[in-house]
């Protein structure tokens, strides 16, 4: 396997992957943008090195962000020669793992999403299956035993020097706050071969829930488990966490994990909740996450900030960026209502921004004027000791400053682009719960 790795198609797409990821630098402090260069020049040297057994990875690169529950998440950033080999390893590990992977595993895999792993797991509550164990699992890219995973990846791959070289990769030492700390068990978020690494450890707890016949969602590292009562939850609940602490020597997250009823489960920022419609009982249907909303306001408010130094056209094109990928994710939810109440909320923020924009008080009133406001009006207006806020909610900005005339600037509507995804993309399957008041 290690010439089809070290192979120039290879390592050319595996290259131009890493490029196209872009990234940060790790501990050398070498960016993308100085790749070319530095493998035309050591590129053999690397390659004989990796050939005979010698090659070193170099230190990993500990960065810590901020998770939107406040607390810190541990990145590992490998340098990007280091990315390359990873990328290349990933390109031929994959086809290899890929076929004994199971059927309700959907992270980081070809032709399979989140939104596959929601439809599936909305799927398992509407035919009965409503009580759910809903497992976390605690810092699980840092705790996966090198051990086992190299004897998982043993039974595939019998490769010498393919093994040394994943080994070495497991075993590079991590750089945090200025010390370099050994590993002896994880693997690097970061790194392109983590999600494969992790998805092959995680396929061993997807086999045994398969074998005993049990209804499961598997994205990553967050899994769930549905039956039809609780006893049998709590039963399965108990022998799933011995076989995570016994087998795979992963600790659960006790504060986070229990036995859920739908309208309490929530999923890759999804929510469950039933449908009220005649003729319909024991349904649920999606909804978004109070937090993911929240979220979404925040960079909303970010964006809209009278006080950032953007034109209005570049307010909308970043303000569209987040909207259409938000909505992207979320269109598998039941979500008119509040997007309804956003845009308000966002097309107030905006004429705040063009209200203090406009700033001296003769300026607003010769833009009222155009804007078909009668003078006296305008000046009045343009002279008013209301707050900034207060105008933009007043008639004068919502009657001249129209949804028509936001859209010749670019502007899109949450309510109107959400309506026309589902148009075009909503799954059939979702279709048949769905209630659009």
């Amino acid at each position: 396997m290690i010439a089809l790795i070290l192979s120039k198609e290879n390592m050319t797409d595996a290259y131009h992957q890493v490029l196209k990821n872009k990234g940060a630098a790790g501990m050398d402090g070498r960016s993308v943008n100085d790749l070319s260069s530095y493998l035309h020049e050591h590129w053999h040297s690397i390659k004989h090195q990796v050939e005979t057994g010698s090659y070193q990875p170099n230190p990993i690169l500990g960065v810590e962000i901020s998770k939107h529950n406040g607390k810190k998440r541990l990145l590992g950033i490998p340098t990007v020669v280091d990315r390359v080999l990873h990328q290349a390893l990933h390109q031929q590990l994959s086809p290899v793992f890929e076929p004994v992977f199971q059927r309700h595993s959907y992270g980081f895999r070809p032709n399979r999403n989140a939104h596959q792993a929601i439809i599936q797991a909305l799927e398992n509550i509407n035919d009965g299956y409503q009580d759910i164990v809903d497992i976390d699992l605690k810092s699980f890219f840092d705790e996966v035993s090198h051990e086992l995973l190299m004897t998982l990846i043993y039974r595939r791959v019998k490769c010498p020097l393919t093994l040394k070289l994943i080994r070495k990769f497991l075993r590079a030492p991590i750089s945090i706050k200025g010390k370099l700390v050994k590993r002896r068990k994880g693997v690097p978020q970061g790194s392109p071969l983590s999600p494969l690494l992790s998805n092959i450890v995680l396929n061993e707890l997807d086999k045994e829930l398969e074998r005993r016949g049990h209804r499961y969602v598997r994205y990553a590292d967050d899994f769930s488990i549905y039956l039809r009562s609780k006893a049998a939850a709590r039963r399965v609940g108990n022998s799933i966490y011995l076989f995570l602490k016994n087998k795979l020597h992963l600790p659960i997250n006790r504060e986070k994990s229990g036995i859920r009823r739908p309208n309490q489960f929530y999923m890759l920022g999804y929510g469950f909740v039933p449908v009220f419609r005649k003729g319909v009982k024991g349904k649920y249907q999606l909804v978004v996450d109070r937090s993911a909303l929240m979220r979404l306001k925040a960079k909303i408010k970010y964006i809209t900030r009278k006080t950032i130094p953007a034109s209005f056209d570049e307010r909308i094109a970043r303000l569209n960026l987040v909207l259409k990928g938000w909505i992207n994710y979320f269109r598998l939810a039941n979500m008119y209502g509040k997007l309804r109440e956003i845009d308000v909320w966002v097309r107030r923020r905006l004429r705040r921004c063009i209200w203090h924009d406009w700033k001296k008080p003769n300026r607003k009133m010769k833009n009222l004027i155009r804007l078909g406001i009668n003078p006296s009006m305008a000046y009045a207006w343009s002279r008013t000791r209301m707050g900034g806020w207060a105008v933009a909610c007043s008639p004068i900005l919502g009657t001249t400053i129209t949804l028509d005339r936001l859209g010749r600037r670019e502007y899109v509507s949450l309510l109107s682009y959400y309506l026309e995804i589902i148009r075009v993309n909503e799954p059939p399957y979702t279709r048949t719960v769905r209630t659009v008041v």
